[in-house]
């Protein structure tokens, strides 16, 4: 894999376990105590994850390639169908021999952690503890600049060019019953709600944004990552595609539903020759973290690069008092109230820089330009010009072309490519501190949230 090149970075492997990987939230459970059905629950996971990487890297494997580890053809379809069938097949038979044996166990709970996207020689070698200095008065200089964005009303915020509603599609429908899709989803050995199907398409259409976008050019005309002729990642059709994912988060040992939807651009434009923060691809990522009765807790959304964390609470999340540190910790410009039925959250996003200006909130159907969904994962294969599959991303995460100039002067702050658009479960979303966006105790960590309305 790592000679062809399609080595998949969004899940981390198991040290001594190489059918298994791991993400942030399922490492979390690792020193805990578990039941026997709990632990099995939790490796099953960890065999899905790892039969997932596996099948994704297969399937991207050119002909040739694949010729080295088949006597026949197939094509890619069929492929991704077969390699996914026999790799779990294997790793189930592996799992049940490491679950029977006592010292695996405990060797698989000590393997299991996911490496943090900060590289501590790139800090040590930048003088960290004297350059993020500077760099943390810059970042309250821009919570500043944002806090006054957000204190205007929305007929106040500036518009260049014409503003452009990217709707969700089909009707609003905020279910009554959220509260037992959450509730028998999370029927299972570790309480984790994991909806499927229709239950699952149905809390992501009920909670799906209207992105409302300032539009002066093509810069700012959402549309579909591929693979150009150049063999370069790019935004390859205007269709307006929100890339959908569900994933949790952890509050008090219990496992929370996050929905996430993801906004591709082809470019954030550079304003001048000397704009370090401009370049080829651009994103934005809605989160909505659901509490056990279905409604949302807290929201928060980020750049695909990692940059620009913003959190929003509801009324239902109180912020916890931080260390008087440097480090960066939750900067919640607006807090929500709860959304009413018939309301849709609004996303309004600025022109060339596609910042976060204000959330709103729509009454009834919304009209505008209807996107699409499509499967976050889909952009871990996606078509070549010349047949076959690739990742839009690297194996360390990073969309390659996505580069910006300011990799040059942050890179003292420990991440790699500052800037650069990254797969899920690889943001580093603090340039002073260490956080990522996917880390299980995130909002634990800065809210207390009330499961009642206060």
């Amino acid at each position: 894999m790592v000679r062809a090149g399609v080595v998949d970075g969004m899940a981390a492997r198991v040290a001594g376990f190489p059918y298994l990987r791991v993400n942030r939230f399922l490492a979390s459970y690792a020193g805990e105590e578990m039941t026997a059905a709990q632990f099995a629950g939790w490796m099953r996971r960890l065999v899905a994850l790892g039969t997932d990487g596996y099948a994704v890297e297969l399937g991207n494997l050119a002909v040739e390639d694949a010729e080295r580890l088949a006597h026949d053809l197939w094509d890619i379809a069929e492929r991704y169908a077969w390699v996914r069938q026999a790799v779990a097949g294997c790793a189930e038979r592996l799992a049940g021999l490491d679950v029977a044996d006592a010292e695996r166990r405990a060797e698989l709970r000590r393997a299991a952690r996911v490496p943090d996207d900060y590289a501590t020689w790139q800090r040590i070698v930048g003088l960290y503890w004297l350059t993020r200095v500077p760099f943390a008065a810059g970042i309250r200089r821009w919570h500043a600049e944002t806090r006054s964005v957000f204190a205007r009303p929305l007929a106040a915020l500036r518009v260049s060019g014409r503003l452009h509603a990217y709707v969700p599609p089909g009707d609003l429908s905020t279910p009554a019953h959220a509260a037992g899709i959450v509730a028998r989803s999370a029927e299972n050995a570790l309480a984790i709600p994991e909806p499927r199907g229709g239950d699952l398409e149905t809390l992501f259409r009920a909670h799906a944004p209207v992105f409302e976008v300032d539009v002066t050019g093509e810069a700012d005309e959402p549309g579909e990552p591929g693979w150009d002729e150049n063999g370069t990642p790019r935004v390859v059709s205007k269709q307006p595609v929100v890339y959908r994912r569900a994933t949790h988060t952890r509050y008090q040992g219990r496992a929370l539903l996050q929905l996430n939807y993801s906004i591709w651009f082809p470019e954030r434009p550079k304003e001048s020759g000397w704009d370090l923060l401009g370049g080829r691809l651009d994103g934005v990522l809605w989160r909505v973290t659901l509490g056990p009765d279905g409604t949302p807790w807290v929201y928060d959304s980020m750049h695909l690069c990692g940059c620009y964390h913003l959190f929003f609470p509801t009324v239902r999340a109180a912020a916890k008092p931080q260390p008087d540190t440097l480090d960066e910790t939750a900067f919640a410009p607006q807090v929500l109230p709860r959304v009413a039925p018939g309301e849709r959250i609004v996303v309004r996003l600025a022109s060339g820089t596609h910042y976060v200006q204000k959330v709103a909130f729509a009454q009834g159907p919304s009209s505008g330009n209807e996107y699409v969904f499509a499967e976050d994962d889909s952009l871990r294969a996606r078509p070549l010009p010349r047949g076959g599959t690739r990742s839009i991303f690297r194996p360390d995460g990073i969309v390659p072309g996505s580069e910006r100039a300011e990799r040059y002067f942050f890179w003292p702050m420990g991440i790699a490519e500052p800037g650069a658009m990254r797969q899920w479960g690889r943001h580093a979303t603090a340039f002073v501190g260490r956080r990522h966006f996917d880390d299980a105790d995130l909002l634990e960590r800065y809210f207390v949230l009330e499961e009642r309305d206060q």
